[in-house]
C-alpha cells in the first residue's frame, strides 16, 4: 500500500519550527488534494497545511500543542482508500544501535548539542534556536540542563538561554567558592555592573487585574528582545517636507479610485520612495551571518501591520523596486487586508529584507523601531501635521504653511555605520520633497 508522508513544510526565512493548533482531520478520515489536514503556528503567522495527496489520513504523528521542526512527518497518508486505519510500522533501532551511533557522533560539546533533541537525561525539548545558541556559545548539555525554562512544560525559550550567557559559568564559581553552609544561598546573576539580572518581584494591590499574554504576543516579545541582543541599535531621524506629496495625492486620489478601484493612502508612496533609496545604498539591503554579510539581490520591502488584537505582523512586498505606484498600492491593500481577516499566507510574511513601520497612523510623530531580525536597518514614518516655514523665493524669503513629517531610520551599527544610516534615510526625504505634483499615477 502506497504511503506519503505529510512534512512540515518551510514558513520562511528564520522559522525552523512550527506549533500544531488544531488537527482538522482525524485518523481514517479521507482526505482530497490540497484539502486543509491541520492549523499550525509560527512567530511570524498562522495558517493552514493542505495534503499533497488524496487518501486516507492513517497516522497523526504529533499532537495538538506539539512543537515541530521544518520539514519533519507530521503526518502519514495512505493514498489507497481502502488503507487500514493502523499505525504504519515503524523502523526501530535496538537500544545497543542507538547507543553506539550517538557515540559515534558525539565528539565535541557542539556536536553534542546538535543531536541532543527531547532524549536529554531530564527529558526537556531544545529547540533549534536554543541548540543553535547552546552551539555558537559552546554551552554543553549539562548546563543547558541546568537552565530553567519558562516555556511551556519547562522548554528553555530564547529569552532563557540569551539570558544566561553573560553570566556563564560566573554563578558556579561565586557558589564554590563559598563556605559549605552558605552553599543553600542562591546569588541573583548580575550584567557586570552589579545590578541584578533577574526578574523585579512584582506586586500585587487590590483591584488589579492579571491578563495572560496569548501566544502572539509572547512570539513577538520573544522575537523582540532578541532582536536587541542581536544588533547594535542606532537611530536616526530626518524632518521632510512632503506638501509636494500631500497636494498631489490629494489631486488625484479620487480619480485613481474611480478608475483603479484602489483607495490611494500615503504608504505606496513611501514604499516607492524607499525603494529607490535602497538602489541607490544597496548596503542597506543585507543581512548578518556571523561575520558574513549578505548582500540581498532583490528589494522585498515588509510594512508592519496592526492586527485587530492588537498584535503585529510584517506582510511583505516581494520586488518592490519594480512595481510602479499602481502595482504597489494593490500589494499594499491586498496585504493590508489579508493581514486584518487572517488571511495571510506563509509566503505573504517571508523574505522581506527591508521593513517600514508607519507609526504616523496612530498619530505618533516619530518613533525609534526595533529592527525586524534578520534584517539590519527599518524606517519608521511619523504623522503628517502643517507647520509655518521659511520658504526662498526669487523675490526672497516668506512664511507660508508647509506639510512636514519625521522619518526615523534604526539600523544595526554593527555593519551600517552613522554616515551609510544617515545619508539613507536623507535620501528617502529627498525622494519626498522633490515629488512631482504634475506626474500622472
Amino acid at each position: 500500500m502506497a504511503q506519503v508522508e505529510l512534512i512540515m513544510p518551510k514558513m520562511g526565512e528564520s522559522v525552523a519550527e512550527a506549533t500544531i493548533i488544531k488537527w482538522l482531520k482525524k485518523e481514517g478520515d479521507l482526505i482530497a488534494a490540497d484539502e486543509t489536514v491541520l492549523e499550525i503556528a509560527t512567530d511570524k503567522v498562522d495558517t493552514e497545511i493542505p495534503s499533497t495527496a488524496a487518501g486516507v489520513l492513517i497516522k497523526c504523528l504529533f499532537k495538538e500543542g506539539d512543537i515541530v521542526q521544518v520539514g519533519k512527518a507530521i503526518a502519514i497518508i495512505s493514498t489507497d482508500v481502502n488503507a487500514s486505519v493502523e499505525a504504519p510500522e515503524l523502523k526501530t533501532t535496538a537500544p545497543a544501535q542507538v547507543s553506539t551511533v550517538i557515540k559515534e557522533q558525539i565528539s565535541s560539546p557542539a556536536a553534542e548539542i546538535e543531536t541532543i533533541e527531547r532524549n536529554s537525561s531530564s527529558g526537556k525539548f531544545f529547540s533549534p534556536l536554543v541548540r543553535n545558541i547552546a552551539k555558537a556559545e559552546h554551552i554543553s548539555v549539562a548546563e543547558l540542563e541546568s537552565i530553567s525554562g519558562t516555556g511551556a512544560n519547562g522548554r528553555i525559550t530564547k529569552n532563557d538561554i540569551l539570558a544566561y550567557i553573560p553570566n556563564k559559568g560566573k554563578q558556579t564559581a561565586i557558589v564554590q567558592n563559598q563556605p559549605e553552609q552558605q552553599l543553600a544561598k542562591v546569588i541573583a546573576p548580575t550584567n557586570g555592573n552589579g545590578a541584578s539580572n533577574s526578574k523585579p518581584a512584582i506586586s500585587l494591590n487590590a483591584g488589579d487585574e492579571v491578563i495572560e499574554m496569548d501566544r502572539m504576543r509572547k512570539l513577538i516579545a520573544d522575537h523582540m528582545v532578541m532582536s536587541k541582543h542581536t544588533s547594535a541599535h542606532v537611530t536616526s531621524f530626518v524632518e521632510a517636507d512632503v506638501t509636494n506629496v500631500v497636494l498631489w495625492r490629494e489631486r488625484v486620489k479620487k480619480d485613481f479610485e474611480k478608475r483603479e478601484g484602489e483607495k490611494l493612502t500615503f504608504t505606496p508612496i513611501f514604499i516607492e520612495a524607499l525603494a529607490k533609496a535602497i538602489k541607490d545604498f544597496p548596503m542597506i539591503n543585507i543581512s548578518l551571518d556571523g561575520t558574513k554579510i549578505i548582500k540581498r539581490k532583490n528589494i522585498n520591502i515588509g510594512m508592519a501591520t496592526a492586527l485587530p488584537s492588537g498584535n503585529l505582523i510584517v506582510p511583505v512586498i516581494k520586488n518592490a523596486d519594480t512595481l510602479n505606484l499602481i502595482g504597489l498600492t494593490k500589494q499594499v491593500n491586498s496585504l493590508a487586508n489579508k493581514a486584518r481577516n487572517g488571511k495571510l499566507t506563509p509566503d505573504d510574511i517571508q523574505g522581506g529584507t527591508y521593513t517600514i513601520s508607519n507609526v504616523g497612523s496612530f498619530g505618533n510623530v516619530m518613533g525609534t523601531p526595533i529592527i525586524n531580525q534578520p534584517q539590519v536597518a527599518i524606517l519608521a514614518v511619523g504623522v503628517i501635521k502643517k507647520k509655518p516655514a521659511v520658504i526662498e523665493t526669487e523675490a526672497g524669503d516668506l512664511i507660508g504653511i508647509r506639510h512636514f513629517m519625521y522619518l526615523s531610520h534604526s539600523y544595526d551599527h554593527r555593519v551600517v555605520d552613522g554616515s551609510l544610516g544617515g545619508q539613507f534615510v536623507r535620501r528617502v526625504a529627498d525622494y519626498l520633497e522633490q515629488w512631482d505634483t504634475k506626474r500622472e499615477f
